[in-house]
């Protein structure tokens, strides 16, 4: 590995959800010598994005804090969706929250939220929370979306998976169930990310290319579950508007 992939792998090592390691630890877990390990743990931790703590061991630091801060200033998707999705929650549902996500490798991220007035309960979607691509509303309207080829990838990469969870018997009626979704311009979910939420998410583009969804995700009452699908329209409209300024921006979305 070259250097700033190691540098890379280091940080790596946290994803699994472990909060503090040592420098032995990392080397013996990368492969790495001790004196090298070192080096990479110190370029880190003066970067900010490595920070000492007790026990000879290191935690993520407050560079990750900061960068955040500066992709929130200057991400131009959230940017131009944020007053969008506040009309959104003012006009449907001030219970609800309204999230946007984007494809981030094998999974979909939310980027941004927006909760109501007076949220029943959080979502399990929140800024830096990862999805399958397969299941809930957001990330099914971002799928359905995607050439034949990285679909199909998604299906054999997840197989068992998804003919279980989606009850599908294979590859043709996976395709068909995303190629509907496309065709009817929306996804409407019910309890599959989280029991008892319902999310409807529409496609946000900008030209030809989907770029992200938007969502609003609700724990309604029995008595008005059948009110959650008289917002699509508005749902459609949100994603409509957003990829319309999109579009005639003249900066370029990251894909």
């Amino acid at each position: 590995m070259s250097r700033p992939d190691r540098l890379l792998a280091v940080l790596q090592l946290f994803e699994d959800g472990r909060p503090v390691w040592t420098v032995e630890d990392i080397g013996v877990e990368l492969g790495m010598s001790i004196s090298t390990t070192y080096r990479h743990v110190r370029s880190l931790v003066q970067a900010g994005f490595l920070d000492p703590a007790t026990g000879a061991g290191y935690t993520l630091g407050p560079g990750f804090i900061r960068y955040d801060r500066i992709v929130r200033q200057n991400d131009q998707v959230i940017r131009v969706a944020d007053p969008i999705m506040k009309s959104l929650l003012a006009r449907t549902n001030r219970h609800a929250t309204v999230i946007l996500c984007r494809r981030f490798k094998d999974c979909v991220m939310c980027v941004h939220e927006v909760q109501g007035d007076k949220p029943l309960q959080t979502t399990s979607y929140e800024r830096g929370v990862a999805m399958p691509m397969f299941l809930g509303a957001t990330s099914k309207v971002i799928l359905a979306n995607l050439p034949d080829r990285t679909l199909k990838s998604v299906y054999l990469a997840n197989e068992k998976t998804i003919r279980r969870v989606l009850k599908v018997a294979d590859w043709k009626a996976f395709k068909d169930q995303f190629r509907e979704i496309r065709r009817a311009g929306y996804a409407l979910t019910d309890s599959e990310v989280a029991a008892g939420r319902i999310g409807l998410a529409a496609p946000i583009s900008r030209g030809e290319q989907v770029i992200a969804g938007i969502s609003l995700v609700a724990i309604p009452k029995k008595t008005d579950r059948a009110r959650i699908a008289g917002y699509i329209p508005n749902v459609i409209a949100a994603a409509r508007q957003i990829s319309e300024l999109l579009t005639d921006e003249t900066p370029i979305v990251p894909r």
